[in-house]
């Protein structure tokens, strides 16, 4: 298989492992989106056991309140009836002062009781309000839950035919380019093959050594850009100014080089022997 035909392949590979990544990412998030629904459930939940809660120690305040402005109550009455069978001075006072300390207990009750009774309205409205609440909540959550249940089912579907794509398309392939394939897509957010223009990676935008880039350019083999690890493919570009080096060219560079320094060297001879001549 000539190399243009194994970029084409990694190129439509790369389209559906990046689709085949991001359905798994989007059943393995989509969990998630109950968590919310889930902890409003549960503080709900816990609401509505703290107010009921609330609600039994008020009713059971409001009992006890309830029994204590009876006692009172009776207690002044008996005491106005015994008004009529008094005979002296000091028990007038002795009872009178019984029916005020009475009314006061019994005034002092009927607040503490209504204070109750009005506590105990209050929270069984909020306890009706809340159970509300916590049934909605548990049918809107039941009802998401088959939902995603469905989403889930038909995003593992697309799965499964992505799969069978990219069996068709990798049949021909280096298994080990495609085990580092899929791992550079997984970390390159879907990018795993990407184009080298004017000697620059566009994956990485790192200019590239030039032995890299004559590699890239001569195609007779899959190469790895040395910085992201993206597998590199030769792009033509009208803005391009890469210079493009072959082991010829490198070597007529060095033999122009050689001539230069031995120029210099006769040049340098040249001047030790007019400085000679001058000092004699």
């Amino acid at each position: 298989m000539v190399m243009d035909e194994v970029f084409e392949k990694l190129r439509l590979l790369q389209d559906v492992l990046s689709r085949k990544i991001a359905l798994e990412q989007e059943v393995q998030e989509i969990p998630k989106l109950l968590t919310t629904q889930e902890e409003l459930l549960s503080r709900l939940k816990k609401s509505f056991i703290e107010k009921n809660i609330d609600y039994e120690r008020a009713k059971t305040a409001e009992g006890k309140f309830r029994e204590l402005l009876v006692s009172a109550e009776q207690s002044r009455e008996g005491a106005e009836k015994n008004m009529d069978s008094i005979s002296t001075q000091r028990e007038y006072e002795a009872l009178d002062k019984e029916i005020r300390d009475a009314a006061e207990k019994e005034q002092q009750y009927r607040k503490e009781l209504q204070r109750e009774e009005r506590l105990l309205a209050d929270l069984d409205e909020q306890m009706k309000q809340n159970a509300d609440l916590v049934d909605q909540q548990e049918r809107e959550l039941a009802d998401r839950r088959a939902g995603i249940e469905v989403d889930i089912a038909e995003k593992n579907r697309q799965i499964k035919e992505l799969d069978e794509e990219e069996r068709n398309i990798s049949r021909d392939l280096d298994p080990e380019v495609l085990f580092k394939f899929e791992r550079i897509i997984r970390n390159k957010m879907g990018r795993g093959i990407v184009a080298i223009r004017g000697g620059v990676c566009t994956g990485c935008h790192m200019i590239l050594p030039t032995q890299f880039a004559n590699e890239v350019h001569l195609g007779k083999e899959i190469v790895f850009c040395p910085y992201c690890s993206r597998i590199l493919f030769y792009e033509e570009s009208d803005q391009e100014t890469e210079q493009y080096f072959d082991s010829e060219d490198a070597g007529s560079l060095s033999d122009l080089d050689d001539m230069d320094e031995e120029e210099y060297e006769e040049e340098d001879e040249e001047e030790e022997k007019v400085n000679i001549d001058y000092e004699e």
